[in-house]
């Protein structure tokens, strides 16, 4: 499936979701992904700070906060930084996400475990983005588990897939919990 109608397919799916199923997904996914050993064993990780139509990542940030160390990204042009997470530093960045302020980057190789947003994947770990790359070019650079979180209607049968594409090690939807085995 072509990405661009991807996006369009998922963008009219979470139209459809109320505040409890948004909650509720939320809770789930989160909740697998607390079991895993990568996410028990990580100490440094990356996560998204959520938009509106993103499943929410703000309550697992908070649960965890002061037994993990948390880091967002912070666009700079064509890049993202990374930074610590600090609830009372954050401003509105770039494409209107709260973003961490400050000069206090970490290296990407700092990093344990990133929880990758997107809007959908496949089964391979093949993942459509928002079509900018962000996260394809941090991800490129990182050794780090690569985990995918996602509702059950982003799952999706097939990504096509271009070489600069990153795939996620793992996906974690509602009631799936899908380790890629690497090619």
């Amino acid at each position: 499936m072509k990405k661009d109608d991807i996006r369009r397919s998922v963008k009219a799916r979470k139209t459809l979701l109320s505040d409890d199923d948004k909650f509720s997904a939320a809770e789930k996914v989160f909740g697998l992904l607390e079991q895993t050993a990568d996410f028990l064993l990580a100490d440094r990780i990356l996560m998204y700070h959520s938009l509106p139509d993103e499943l929410s990542t703000h309550e697992f940030i908070r649960k965890w906060c002061g037994r993990k160390h948390f880091y967002l990204p912070r666009v700079n042009g064509v890049n993202l930084e990374i930074l610590p997470y600090d609830e009372s530093r954050l401003a509105l960045g770039s494409f209107h996400i709260e973003e961490p302020t400050g000069n206090d980057m970490s290296a990407i190789d700092d990093i344990e475990m990133i929880v990758v947003p997107a809007v959908a994947y496949d089964r391979s770990g093949n993942r459509v983005g928002r079509g900018k790359g962000y996260y394809d070019r941090l991800l490129a650079d990182s050794r780090a588990r690569k985990v995918g979180v996602a509702y059950d209607f982003q799952l999706v049968d097939e990504i096509d897939s271009e070489p600069h594409d990153v795939r996620v090690d793992v996906v974690i939807t509602e009631s799936n919990h899908i380790i890629i085995r690497k090619r």
